[in-house]
């Protein structure tokens, strides 16, 4: 009976040694993920009947859902919880109040926008994403850019800038720099760190190909998640 207990102790030692070393290998075993206990909201621009900028059938609404749900999948997988203000081709009344009703088109779009304040505002997030797309009458101009609103939260334009670090260094397809704008509204009313991400300009042809390019969203989800952790890392520090 004692010889059975003893390997039956050896085995199951021999067992947790093993698995020891497994994981071991995954240093998620031994630290939390880089942005566990964070919250995001991600807001892709436009939706629905307001398609945002367009080039011939390529509209904007479009790309920023998609770099949208691939931003949302690289967070998670680093710990974060994330809201989407809309997460299909609607726009944010479409999923939330659907019954609403408006006698415009603008009429809908100010209680659109009113509505991602909302969310926003009652998620009570750690940052406030809102990806969109540009477009220009000259085909010359390209790069993606980072905007932040003055008046905002002041984290704001250091979390701007550490994306806009990123892709530079990430993309390097652009030498653009994190700018203030006074223009966008949910910029200066979110009471979190809040940043407009253009992503690039349809206007100019070459980067309407990256922005059509599914494998490309994903680069800037990447280069996105990048200046997010890098942002959250030196407010931790």
């Amino acid at each position: 009976m004692k010889r059975l207990i003893v390997i039956g102790l050896l085995f199951t030692l021999s067992l947790v040694i093993v698995i020891y070393g497994v994981k071991a290998s995954d240093r998620n075993f031994f630290l939390p993920e880089e942005l566990a206990g964070m919250k995001v909201v991600i807001d892709p621009g436009h939706g629905g009947l307001d398609g945002g900028a367009s080039v011939g059938d390529v509209v904007e609404r479009d790309i920023t859902l998609s770099v949208s749900h691939e931003l949302v999948k690289r967070l998670e997988k680093k710990g974060a919880t994330v809201v989407m203000t809309r997460e299909k081709e609607g726009d944010a009344l479409a999923e939330h109040a659907p019954k609403d009703e408006f006698g415009t088109t603008r009429a809908r779009k100010v209680a659109d926008l009113k509505l991602r304040e909302t969310i926003a505002i009652n998620e009570k997030p750690d940052m406030f994403i809102s990806v969109h797309v540009n477009a220009i009458p000259e085909e010359r101009w390209r790069g993606s850019q980072v905007f932040y609103h003055p008046g905002g939260h002041p984290d704001g334009e250091f979390l701007a800038k550490a994306i806009q670090k990123s892709f530079v260094g990430n993309l390097k397809n652009t030498e653009r720099e994190a700018m203030a704008i006074k223009g966008v509204y949910l910029l200066k009313k979110v009471p979190v760190p809040a940043v407009l991400v253009e992503t690039g300009f349809l206007s100019n042809p070459e980067e309407r190909a990256l922005l059509t390019d599914p494998k490309y969203h994903g680069k800037l989800a990447d280069a996105i998640m990048e200046g997010i952790i890098e942002f959250h890392t030196s407010e931790e520090n």
